[in-house]
């Protein structure tokens, strides 16, 4: 008798979706990367003084003080203290280079110093990378991948501007302003440095520029590169010193315009200082930068964007994304993959090219990074951080996430300035808009999705200086940079950033 013969696709289980979830390729402490320490020579002087009409002299006090390497807590060198009787002997000579030498300079010659400084800087790159990285804190990836190229291309950019001014204000003439003062933060020293200077020259400008008290090393060996360049004297001038060398050179009777870099409070401060005066003022200030991911991006590429964006530098990043606003039907898938991508961040030695997450700049930025993520978490914030040795010497935070974190708490509303992502959620994209710019800042925000038309709708709608899309921390010495609200105003980089180191005369 025949059998009826089961029918082997019916007999077959339906597949039902894994519960389960995937596996991590985590391998713990199963092996080491072999130290990969930079060997390049930074040449670093015992002591610096001050740079002042194209030479290095002692400050009039005689006064020093000690730039410790953060990863360590070792001294490096001894810098020069600037007082007001400096500050003002650098105006001087400042004064003087723009009225004989460098505003009748045209602008063709010009561009050739602004050529041989971008030349020398990729020269002695590596040296730079080094130096910039011992006295920060910074990887030295980093340093060598992203600080001194970009420095270098911020002067290769404006060389080639400074005999096209004509171009700059089409239907009008400018002019330089006279002398400018400047004040740069310790996150990017060189990088700073460049984005202050290089425009100030090309448009005929001469410079006072007073570093970071924690970070000045590169400054003065940036002299050394304007000495071989041939700069004439005193176009720019370098003081070091704490805040009583800053307010100098920001109130300095003779500067027509000052230019800051650095916290909202003491832009706040200048700007009151200033008040009343025909000074020009550009302030690049704080920020609390919105990074959106909506249920439709790419999560993988959202993930390494998110990292980068809160991650690179130790978060010393102005424009960092360090709220994370993450549509609530991919919320926790992201928070997973995040958390997976933490666990093989190597945090450690700034200069051993395997790392990721380098030293915090001082030991009060440390302390403030701790105050705040003690406040999230008193607050009812979940914490995060991966499990990872610390080097037993040095400024050093583990990289941190904040979720269910709410609009009210403290690591929401204040700049952090650090390794530490506080994470929202939304459900719509009006709420994502309300969030993103529910803050007193405005100079950075990223968005990821798949649709171009809602990239281009939070464009118009967030209330920052740039949108990335897709992307984050892309920088390019073309674009303009610079915030609204109390994040400043003025732009830097671009056609933009030129006109507000000029005057229209005609």
């Amino acid at each position: 008798m025949a059998t009826a013969t089961p029918d082997k696709k019916a007999a077959r289980p339906a597949a039902r979706p894994s519960s389960r979830p995937l596996p991590e390729l985590i391998f713990g402490d199963l092996w080491e990367f072999d130290p990969a320490p930079e060997t390049a020579d930074p040449k670093l002087k015992a002591r610096y003084d001050l740079f002042i009409g194209g030479q290095f002299v002692a400050p009039r006090s005689g006064k020093y003080f000690d730039s410790v390497n953060p990863a360590n807590e070792q001294k490096l060198a001894e810098i020069a203290l600037a007082g007001t009787a400096d500050v003002d002997a650098a105006y001087e000579a400042a004064q003087a280079a723009f009225e004989t030498t460098w505003g009748p300079m045209p602008g063709r010659e010009r561009a050739k110093y602004l050529y041989r400084i971008a030349r020398l800087l990729q020269d002695r790159a590596r040296e730079f990378a080094v130096a910039e990285t011992l006295d920060g804190g910074k990887p030295i990836k980093e340093s060598r991948d992203f600080d001194v190229p970009m420095a270098a291309a911020h002067f290769f950019y404006h060389a080639g501007w400074a005999d096209k001014l004509e171009y700059v204000a089409p239907g009008a003439r400018v002019a330089p302003l006279g002398v400018v003062g400047q004040v740069i933060p310790w996150n990017f020293p060189l990088l700073m440095l460049a984005w202050k200077i290089a425009p100030a020259l090309a448009m005929g400008n001469c410079v006072v520029l007073k570093p970071a008290e924690t970070t000045s090393i590169t400054a003065l060996k940036f002299a050394e590169i304007l000495q071989d360049a041939g700069l004439p004297p005193g176009v720019v001038n370098f003081v070091t010193g704490a805040g009583e060398a800053g307010a100098a050179v920001m109130g300095h009777p003779t500067a027509a315009k000052v230019a800051f870099t650095g916290s909202t409070e003491v832009g706040k401060i200048i700007m009151r200082q200033l008040a009343g005066t025909e000074k020009k003022m550009t302030m690049e200030l704080g920020g609390k930068a919105a990074n959106i991911v909506f249920a439709d991006a790419p999560i993988d590429q959202a993930v390494e964007g998110v990292v980068n964006g809160i991650f690179f530098n130790q978060g010393h990043v102005c424009c960092a994304g360090s709220r994370l606003l993450v549509h609530e039907p991919v919320a926790a898938t992201v928070l997973a993959k995040l958390k997976n991508r933490l666990k093989v961040l190597r945090v450690g030695d700034p200069m051993d090219k395997n790392t990721d997450v380098g030293a915090i700049n001082s030991r009060a930025q440390l302390d403030k990074i701790r105050e705040l993520v003690e406040a999230g978490v008193k607050e009812g914030a979940d914490l995060y951080q991966p499990p990872c040795r610390l080097p037993p010497k040095g400024y050093y935070f583990k990289p941190t996430l904040l979720s269910n974190v709410t609009q009210s708490h403290r690591v929401a509303r204040e700049e952090i300035f650090g390794p530490v992502l506080s994470i929202l959620t939304f459900r719509t994209l009006d709420e994502a808009v309300e969030k993103a710019n529910n803050t007193a800042f405005g100079l950075s925000a990223g968005v990821w999705t798949d649709k171009g038309s809602r990239i281009l709708k939070m464009a118009t709608e967030l209330k920052a200086g740039v949108v990335w899309a897709n992307t984050y921390n892309k920088f390019d010495p073309t674009s303009p940079f610079g915030g609204y609200k109390e994040s400043g105003f003025g732009r830097e980089g671009g056609r933009q950033g030129l006109l507000d180191y000029c005057r229209i005369v005609a």
